[in-house]
């Protein structure tokens, strides 16, 4: 890390074996993100509320080449948050996975979703037709690869998304979308 962790306590007094623990934990988020340039903890021990007991908010903002990742337990409310111990548990755990989510991002490891392909219908038959790929192939769809039961709402002409496969003859549409 670049710059030292900075630590606050606000509402308790600091403990050097809070510290000693956070400062661990700390450490342990270079493993999944290993250019981390600052980390701040603020330990909190807000009033006593009468019904949910002391519970202690962990914030922890760490900042990584192109963001600022924040990590916040006060809207939680565990009542195993009792224990700052657990607390500072949770939330480093939530950190290292936004840390991990981050790194992911950053290599390019993150799935993409490429949009269907679009086609048109330019044969209907009862309980099937075809539909005309945008390199003017065709290729097959039953009525049950229409989604939501809409076979019938289809028209020759119009614009529809799919999927295919291959079968047995050829490219067929495994799920066909009225295209809006």
């Amino acid at each position: 890390m670049q710059i030292p962790v900075q630590i606050a306590f606000r509402g308790m007094d600091s403990s050097p074996a809070l510290e000693a623990r956070i400062n661990e934990k700390t450490e342990k988020l270079e493993q999944y993100h290993d250019r981390i340039t600052s980390c701040r903890v603020v330990v909190e021990a807000p009033h006593r509320h009468s019904r949910k007991g002391k519970l202690y908010v962990i914030t922890i903002d760490v900042t990584v080449p192109g963001a600022e990742l924040v990590v916040n337990t006060e809207k939680r409310h565990h009542r195993s948050h009792e224990d700052v111990y657990v607390a500072l548990r949770d939330a480093f755990n939530a950190m290292t996975r936004q840390l991990e989510d981050h790194a992911r991002e950053t290599r390019g490891q993150v799935k993409t979703h490429e949009s269907q392909p679009r086609g048109i219908v330019v044969r209907l038959f009862e309980n099937h037709g075809f539909i005309e790929t945008p390199d003017r192939g065709e290729i097959y769809f039953h009525r049950n690869s229409v989604v939501d039961d809409k076979f019938d709402d289809l028209e020759e002409g119009g614009q529809v998304r799919f999927s295919a496969t291959q079968g047995e003859k050829g490219l067929q549409a495994t799920t066909v979308h009225a295209a809006a």
